[in-house]
């Protein structure tokens, strides 16, 4: 989840030590608040930006990124768990 006050720096830095660690599959979504108890969205990711995020994790290695404001841990998870397998 994205939004929360991080950097793009920072979530650069996540994915390379996801990676660094053996991660295959990544899922990167939009946090959005889900009630007004909850901790406000810090920034809104525009989609050019999740875009380009996706690329970067391919580049660095991922065998498959979801990357988009309403992708969520689940968002195409069968295709992702098939691919991520090979």
């Amino acid at each position: 989840m994205v939004g929360l006050g991080e950097t793009v720096e920072e979530v650069r830095a996540v994915m390379r030590e996801l990676h660094a660690a053996g991660c295959v599959i990544l899922s990167i979504g939009q946090y959005l608040q889900p009630t007004k108890a909850h901790w406000p969205v810090m920034r809104f990711y525009p989609p050019e930006e999740f875009r380009l995020l996706k690329e970067e994790g391919l580049t660095l290695g991922f065998r498959h990124v979801e990357s988009g404001p309403l992708v969520r841990s689940s968002y195409h998870a069968a295709e992702g768990a098939r691919l991520g397998a090979n």
